[in-house]
């Protein structure tokens, strides 16, 4: 069966994540003809996310041109969320918060002083604070805290709001939404793609074809495996928790050494409170674990004991596409008309609007920016 598509596209994006429906809508707005193919979108990884824009709190050893492109994403972001916000007629609820970081005893401070050097050495803001400095900022912190640091460019947006809005967005755009699972891509002759085959049966043909599907890119059919790069699911628990919206027990985002270990508490506007994330590496495994969740809790009421007082409202788990190296892949590969966009790991959100733009250049047939360039698909096969 042929596609009901009245004309082809220029391009088809599979995957409607946040990485998908970002590329779709701005390739919309450039005057594009998109279809995204995703039985749910917007209910992937993104969907369970905290919605952290950290360029600074992600910086890690050994990855200087991941943190160049974080800091470029972070800089891209107030304007697409104000164009979005405009786009949907909705609100994505984007804060320039700032983060405060705490260490839980005399090791996680001594941890933390190390990254703070590394992330300062990068060009990052990331200033030591005392303990008495960490709770003026965040009264709710336990009395006990060794220290800590404030990242004040390292921001957040309520990933559930962003997804919905880029439905929105790219449904007032234009953008075809076909609500079905790809199966396969179809070869042409000469070695390239020319469309998708759905589960349906029915073939969707288009101009070149963006393949977005988070850790499942490399299970698409018609494509030889080394094709495609190393994407593998990493499993994450998150945690949401209910407050009072008019008494917040905390009005910025908080990370914590905890005896080693890493956590987060993201509140949103709505009084509710995100804590994750569980980093495992478990294949596809999407079970709720209860060691994960009490571990999870215990880690965060040790830096924000009043956490006890709150409902715990959700459990749930994600898998992000994880990297050899930690790192996206965003460009064209061997196969003509094939690109991929994806291998985002723990920053898809915050990656979104730098990665949609190079999406967008690649369909106009241009270069990404440079900031993107180190990313090629191929560099790890």
């Amino acid at each position: 069966m042929t596609s009901p598509l009245g004309s082809v596209p220029d391009a088809i994006i599979v995957g409607g994540g946040v990485i998908g429906l970002s590329a779709a809508w701005l390739a919309a707005r450039a005057g594009m003809r998109v279809s995204v193919v995703d039985p749910a979108p917007g209910r992937g990884a993104a969907w369970v996310a905290a919605g952290m824009l950290a360029p600074a709190g992600e910086a890690a050893y050994g990855e200087e041109a991941l943190t160049r492109l974080h800091l470029a994403a972070a800089a891209r972001w107030p304007s697409f969320a104000a164009d979005l916000e405009e786009a949907a007629q909705d609100q994505v609820c984007y804060r320039a918060c700032g983060t405060v970081a705490v260490a839980i005893d005399a090791s996680d401070r001594t941890a933390l002083e190390d990254v703070l050097e590394f992330k300062r050495s990068l060009g990052l803001r990331a200033d030591p604070l005392s303990a008495s400095e960490c709770r003026r900022l965040v009264p709710a912190l336990a009395p006990g805290i060794r220290g800590g640091a404030v990242f004040p460019d390292d921001h957040q947006v309520d990933n559930r709001r962003l997804v919905t809005a880029l439905i929105e967005a790219c449904r007032r755009s234009g953008v075809e939404m076909v609500s079905e699972e790809a199966s396969a891509l179809r070869r042409t002759p000469t070695g390239g793609v020319d469309g998708v085959e759905l589960r349906d049966h029915r073939f969707l043909p288009a101009g070149a074809v963006v393949l977005a599907m988070g850790w499942r890119t490399r299970t698409i059919g018609g494509v030889p495996p080394e094709v495609l790069p190393p994407v593998r699911p990493v499993k994450g628990h998150i945690l949401r928790l209910r407050g009072d919206p008019a008494e917040p027990l905390l009005e910025r985002t908080v990370r914590a050494l905890v005896h080693g270990r890493s956590c987060y508490l993201v509140p949103r506007l709505d009084g509710s409170l995100v804590v994750g994330a569980t980093v495992e590496e478990r294949g596809s495994d999407e079970r709720l674990q209860a060691g994960a969740v009490h571990a999870l809790l215990d880690d965060a009421r040790q830096a924000v004991p009043g956490l006890d007082e709150l409902e715990l409202e959700e459990c749930a788990t994600g898998l992000r596409p994880g990297s050899p190296d930690n790192a996206p892949f965003v460009g064209w590969t061997s196969l003509e008309r094939l690109a991929v966009a994806t291998g985002h790991y723990r920053n898809g959100v915050l990656l979104a609007p730098v990665t949609a733009d190079g999406v967008v250049a690649l369909l106009a047939g241009a270069d990404v920016a440079p900031v993107l360039a180190p990313f090629s698909p191929d560099r790890c096969l």
